[in-house]
């Protein structure tokens, strides 16, 4: 059995692995974003476009896990809809590719992937490009990325978390008002 096979099968159940559980307990003490040296997942991150050269980072996210929380009033009485389900419209992915992309202003997001979960917080790596970086202009296939239309694309939901999170992994029928988005598809009547 190959490697890159034997590592799926792995994380179809990644409770099972030995590491896992010791791997939790010190992100846990890890701050909320933190640069790694190599990816936890190779095969996922190599099969969404990660390579093992200068250019390309690898952080991990870790996101808390429930609703949004609304901000809680410090005087007066206690306000009548203090509910805490507020869901989000984004996803938790999307979330937290966000986060890096904006403590890392000079990478780029590529992509992202999940790497465990406990009670509390949730973990995804987040492929990173540095877009200026001589090998990264001079690679064929990731070149792209250092256009002027690629800037900031996480924010404008363009990853594949992004694109999930928005309904665009849907074609045909039934998804007629996605695109390009359902805000420009409501205004089209105006």
């Amino acid at each position: 059995m190959a490697l890159i096979n034997y590592l799926k099968g792995i994380w179809k159940k990644p409770q099972e692995s030995p590491f896992y559980r010791d791997r939790l307990i010190t992100w846990r003490k890890e701050g909320s974003v933190v640069r790694v040296e190599n990816p936890t997942r190779p095969d996922k991150a190599h099969a969404l476009g990660y390579k093992a050269k200068p250019g390309f980072t690898i952080v991990r996210a870790k996101i808390g896990k429930g609703t949004r929380r609304r901000p809680r009033v410090k005087k007066g009485r206690k306000p009548l809809k203090i509910g805490t389900k507020i869901p989000a419209k984004k996803s938790k992915q999307w979330i937290a590719e966000e986060r890096v992309a904006r403590k890392y202003k000079n990478l780029e997001v590529l992509n992202s992937y999940f790497v465990g979960e406990d009670g509390k917080s949730t973990w995804f790596e987040v492929i990173m490009v540095d877009k200026n970086h001589p090998q990264i202009l001079a690679d064929k296939s990731i070149n792209w990325i250092a256009d002027r239309q690629h800037r900031g694309r996480v924010f404008r939901g363009l990853t594949s978390a992004g694109k999930k999170s928005r309904g665009l992994l849907n074609k045909g029928e039934g998804a007629e008002k996605l695109r390009p988005s359902l805000h420009s598809h409501r205004s089209k009547g105006k």
